[in-house]
């Protein structure tokens, strides 16, 4: 794994940062979600899906992050699994690979409902007892008023530039006709991706991960992350893990206290600017020097007054030159 895949990883992780995802997708900003109502499950998806004749098939697979919320819509508890994965690239198969870790998780709730009915008839239990199973209740351990708790996978996309992979299960497929398509259960893909999200959208976002969207989103015009920043209060107060996140996905280095929660972006953006133009002032006098030095006639100490640099450096380039 790399280092951009474990920091984004880490950072959506944070239960304040994974609910608003979540409540700016679903709910468009409202905070239905609350960071405190999640609990983290296993990212391990260990089930046994179906074989030929009934027998089991055991797989295994990893997501991201995964965890279990009890959240209040119309005067209702909802009983959610919500999962993310955190893409610093595009992903040309995602629709797939979170088809399949969803059903994963589907059939291992179904598993745990078959084995819930087993020990409950274990140890007697009389609601248990008092339900005659039919046959076809009995062989897939599943009741006809058992039910499952519905997953959603959301797919947060840290790229500067736009998710060109596919969207839905239907977009991979080599035919494309709507009588056949329409036959072929399509399995679409939740994304956030800053790139195409306007401003007004990303500022639904509740917590840093707005600073992290817009500062993506802008970073390849730097004049234009460079007056945000400016304007922006919210960037000169930036959560450490949020900036740590800017900085691995962009490439954009900040100087890092251990000791502060928090980080000037605006003072990093500066820094970096700066020093970027310093380093193209000294590679303009780099050059003025090395003309001047194949042209003749003029001292070193001449030339290293004449272009900022010192009488050492001219004298490499000679060196170099000759």
């Amino acid at each position: 794994m790399g280092a951009k895949d474990i920091v984004t990883k880490d950072y959506v992780k944070e239960n304040a940062v994974f609910a608003d995802a979540f409540n700016k997708f679903i709910y468009k900003g409202e905070q239905v979600i609350k960071p405190e109502n999640l609990r983290p499950l296993d990212t391990d998806i260990t089930a046994i899906p179906y074989g030929a004749e009934g027998v089991g098939v055991p797989t295994q697979r990893y997501r991201d992050v995964l965890k279990s919320v009890t959240a209040m819509e119309d005067d209702s508890k909802v009983y959610l699994l919500l999962a993310i994965e955190a893409q610093s690239e595009v992903h040309h198969a995602m629709p797939v690979r979170n088809m399949v870790y969803d059903a994963l998780q589907y059939a291992a709730q179904v598993e745990e409902a078959a084995h819930s009915h087993k020990e409950a008839r274990k140890a007697k239990d009389p609601k248990e007892l008092e339900k005659k199973p039919t046959a076809a209740e009995y062989l897939s351990g599943f009741y006809k008023e058992d039910r499952l708790i519905p997953v959603i996978t959301l797919v947060v996309y840290f790229g500067a530039g736009e998710w060109e992979g596919p969207m839905s299960l239907h977009e991979m497929m080599t035919v494309q006709e709507p009588e056949i398509l329409s036959l072929v259960s399509d399995y679409k893909l939740n994304l956030i991706a800053p790139e195409s999200m306007s401003d007004e959208e990303i500022d639904q976002f509740q917590t840093s991960l707005r600073e992290v969207m817009l500062f993506i989103k802008h970073s390849k015009d730097r004049t234009k992350l460079n007056e945000m920043v400016q304007k922006d209060e919210r960037f000169q107060n930036m959560d450490r893990n949020a900036a740590r996140v800017v900085s691995t996905v962009t490439g954009i280095e900040f100087e890092e206290d251990e000791e502060e929660e928090k980080v000037d972006m605006c003072q990093a953006l500066k820094e970096m600017m700066e020093e970027a133009t310093n380093e193209g002032m000294q590679q303009g006098a780099l050059e003025t020097a090395k003309r001047m030095l194949k042209e003749g006639g003029l001292s070193m100490e001449f030339i290293a007054r004449m272009t900022t640099l010192t009488v050492e450096e001219v004298q490499e380039l000679a060196a170099g030159i000759v």
